[in-house]
């Protein structure tokens, strides 16, 4: 007999068991001609069997030919050096469970859930504390630069090695410590963030860390570390950004007068963060070996090495302004720079290994550095938009009661809620040693968008207030910083058209990555193994995607019980969804794909969302499911299964597959997965922003918070503050007057009157005295003398002569 395939072929075997059931009807006497008519229809489900069942038949009649197939037409998608590099980087966490189409939600709940250490909380209060209360972000922009005095503590205290083991003289932090460093100061001045973050996150000591030599981390980490030594890293040249396949510059191996090797080096870079100031240069470029002296051939490729800024033909005599953020940022280029060759990271063995290095120290850093940044932004604008909302009056109300007001700070209040599920379940990711490639691309992507959302929502909702620049404003120069984001480290639209699906697809696909390698090799056996249980993957996700249609994933059971366990199955269902359209793709349109941007950037939607929902979700078990937080719980998945929506009607609207247009559509539209939250959430998600204590708190924890009222938000703050304590007051004297004790008219303008008559005391008179008075001054915006405002723009470009702006009028009253 021969053996069965271990595979699981079961759907097949279930086919022929249910053909061979229609082709007996019951009950049934058989005559010979009805034998000899049954004989084809039993013969043909046997046959198919056989040749599903039997391995070598299957291999022979099947899979060599479609294999053969596949090569002929060249339907196999053409994968780059670097693209393989990017696919292979790091390794697939939690978004590969949505590849599936039914999600293992107890691995997605089990998943590490991080907490600050009493040593990190403490350097919080210490250390970033000091250097948030050392200058404003007026101050920064108005130098052009950071204060000497908090360049000095930022080296003195290791800011600039925090990711440094301390065997090294740096801090030792996690991830997690990172990011919420980075978190209180994002709140503070984005120019923290550009100068703190680049020499943690992408970086000569990044790479160090990982593939150094013994002796290169001896002799650089620890002076990067205490920053003795400025990094930076030169990738992006003018004519090649993501696309590493480009690159230009040029190193060139030979062997000098004293019989060692050396490198040649040239050129030209530009948008290098640190750049201007930086000391120790780490370089991408394509090296050469004309005479094969390193033994890996004349073009080992992409290389990484560590340059001295003051190497004779190094040239840092320029400076970028990135929309007016204060940061360093310049281009750089090198012309015939030699270098010995042990400067090239990780020694000779590292040559040619430079973009998979990137790619994968990238891998973690990405999905680090910007959920942390915009998670910082997102809460101080929560903050400002909500108290601006209370302490901003219009026709006697604070602005803040009117629907139109309601709406954004609902989104801003959601999704500040989501930024901070994404970046505690990612940093709790790296710091278990997963090095998430995909979500940390969905990450980056998806913290950027909605932290330029939730700025924009803010500075609609302040208005004048935003737009007016002067050390009042909260919002205007984050706002202007935004587009920074977005284009740093792969522009958003590559990230989204290309790299989450496009890399997704094939690295967390169970079977994709498996069959396209079996398919280069032409390994028969290993594509059998994998072609016939990805297609009884695909089936059985088709029927599972119809039950979940027809019964709204009402029968799927959920991992938790409460209000949020309808979320799981809705999940579950979209899931389902995501995993047949993904797999119709790949069959339908092959290699193809990878030029179908659109299709791409709507797929690399529907998983980024549903990463966001799972982490908000675990956010929400992980802290105890807090009653307070289910407005946001709420209104955050409803949000997110209404992009689900979105993106899932964009693909079949626009699936080169006219069935799913005529059919799948309409029934989507009139059986939707999900849609936007409703008014009566937002408002209460609005009240919640608006309302004093712990929930607010909870919300915005993690930022720079000054108490002092001369600084903008403690100014802010403290009439937020007392306008809710003034309000108590003023209901007393609105319901005195309903009652006939004092006359019909407003409360402000019944204040003294209420005073006489003994309906309020007189600390609760002067309650509300400072209340309008605090209020008034918080609403206010600068304005400069047509002198001092020359004169401030001059200071701007002579700040290292150590001039002191003058302060707007405003400021002085």
């Amino acid at each position: 007999m021969l053996p069965l395939t271990p595979l699981p072929l079961h759907p097949y075997a279930l086919w022929a068991g249910y053909a061979n059931t229609l082709a007996l009807p019951h009950p049934f006497t058989p005559s010979p001609l009805h034998l000899l008519l049954l004989i084809p229809l039993l013969l043909i489900p046997l046959l198919l069997i056989s040749l599903l069942l039997i391995p070598w038949l299957r291999r022979s009649l099947l899979t060599r030919p479609i294999l053969k197939t596949i090569q002929r037409l060249k339907l196999l998608p053409q994968i780059s050096d670097t693209e393989r590099a990017a696919i292979e980087a790091g390794n697939a966490w939690v978004e590969q469970e949505f590849f599936t189409g039914k999600p293992d939600f107890d691995r997605i709940l089990s998943a590490t859930y991080p907490e600050l250490s009493p040593e990190i909380q403490a350097f919080l209060d210490g250390p970033v504390e000091q250097v948030c209360q050392m200058a404003s972000d007026w101050d920064i922009y108005e130098r052009q630069d950071l204060p000497p005095a908090v360049w000095a503590t930022l080296k003195h205290e290791r800011f600039f090695g925090m990711m440094v083991p301390k065997e090294f003289g740096g801090l030792g932090f996690s991830n997690l410590a990172y990011s919420a460093v980075m978190v209180k100061l994002a709140s503070r001045s984005f120019t923290h963030v550009a100068t703190v973050g680049v020499t943690n996150s992408l970086g000569p000591a990044k790479l160090l860390l990982r593939y150094g030599t013994n002796e290169q981390k001896a002799r650089y980490l620890p002076r990067l570390a205490i920053g003795e030594e400025i990094p930076c890293f030169a990738l992006t040249e003018p004519h090649a950004g993501s696309d590493a396949a480009s690159l230009t510059s040029e190193g060139e191996v030979f062997r000098g007068e004293d019989g060692e090797l050396y490198l040649r080096l040239n050129w030209r870079k530009r948008y290098i963060t640190l750049g201007a100031i930086a000391s120790l240069l780490g370089l991408a470029f394509r090296l050469k070996d004309p005479q094969n002296l390193l033994g890996k051939g004349q073009e080992p490729g992409i290389t990484c090495a560590l340059v001295p800024t003051d190497t004779p033909g190094v040239v840092i005599d320029q400076r970028h302004d990135p929309m007016g953020v204060p940061f360093y940022n310049s281009p750089t280029e090198g012309h015939d720079v030699v270098l010995p060759i042990d400067q090239i990271i990780g020694g000779v063995e590292q040559a040619g290994q430079g973009w998979r290095m990137l790619m994968q120290t990238l891998a973690a850093g990405r999905g680090v550095s910007f959920p942390a940044s915009c998670t910082g932004v997102a809460k101080l604008v929560t903050r400002v938009a909500g108290a601006h909302s209370v302490v901003r009056q219009q026709f006697g109300l604070s602005i803040g009661r009117f629907e139109g007001i309601e709406e954004p700070l609902a989104r801003i209040g959601g999704l500040t809620y989501v930024l901070e599920a994404v970046r505690l379940y990612t940093c709790g990711a790296v710091d278990a040693g997963e090095q998430p490639a995909v979500v940390s691309a969905i990450a980056k992507y998806t913290t950027t968008e909605l932290a330029r959302r939730i700025v924009l929502d803010g500075m609609d909702i302040l208005g004048g207030s935003g737009i007016c620049r002067g050390p009042r404003n909260l919002l205007a120069n984050i706002y202007t910083a935004m587009p920074i984001a977005i284009t740093v480290e792969g522009a958003n639209i590559l990230t989204r058209s290309l790299m989450i699906f496009g890399q997704g697809a094939i690295r967390c696909h169970p079977y994709v990555y498996g069959e396209i390698q079996a398919l280069e090799a032409g390994d028969v056996a290993a594509l059998d193994r994998l072609l016939w249980p990805h297609l009884g993957s695909m089936v059985a996700n088709g029927w599972r995607s119809l039950w979940l249609n027809l019964t709204r994933g009402r029968w799927v059971k959920a991992p938790v019980a409460g209000p949020t366990a309808p979320y799981y199955r809705k999940l579950a269902w979209t899931s389902a969804h995501f995993a047949l359209l993904t797999d119709l793709a790949l069959l339908t349109l092959g290699g193809s794909l990878k030029r179908r941007e659109k299709l791409s950037g709507r797929f690399a939607d529907l998983l980024a969302w549903q990463y966001l929902a799972v982490a908000t979700l675990r956010r929400y078990e992980a802290e105890g499911q807090q009653a307070a937080d289910l407005p946001l719980v709420h209104w955050s998945l409803q949000y997110a299964l209404a992009q689900i929506q979105i993106a899932l009607e964009g693909l079949c609207d626009n699936f080169p597959f006219p069935l799913l247009r005529r059919l799948a559509l309409p029934w989507l539209r009139l059986n939707p997965i999900g849609s936007l939250p409703s008014d009566a959430l937002g408002h209460q998600v609005a009240q919640l922003v608006q309302r004093l204590g712990a929930d607010r708190d909870r919300l915005t924890a993690g930022i720079h918070r000054p108490t002092d009222p001369e600084q903008a938000l403690g100014r802010l703050e403290r009439a937020f503050d007392l306008t809710h304590q003034g309000q108590a007051v003023l209901s007393k004297i609105k319901t005195a007057s309903k009652a006939g004790q004092l006359p019909p008219g407003k409360p402000q303008d019944l204040l003294d009157l209420a005073y006489e008559h003994g309906v309020i005391d007189e600390a609760e008179t002067t309650l509300v005295c400072e209340a309008t008075f605090a209020r008034n001054d918080a609403i206010q915006v600068d304005a400069f003398s047509l002198a001092d405002y020359g004169k401030c723009g001059q200071d701007a470009g002579v700040q290292a002569a150590g001039a002191t702006p003058t302060a707007p009028i405003a400021s002085r009253q």
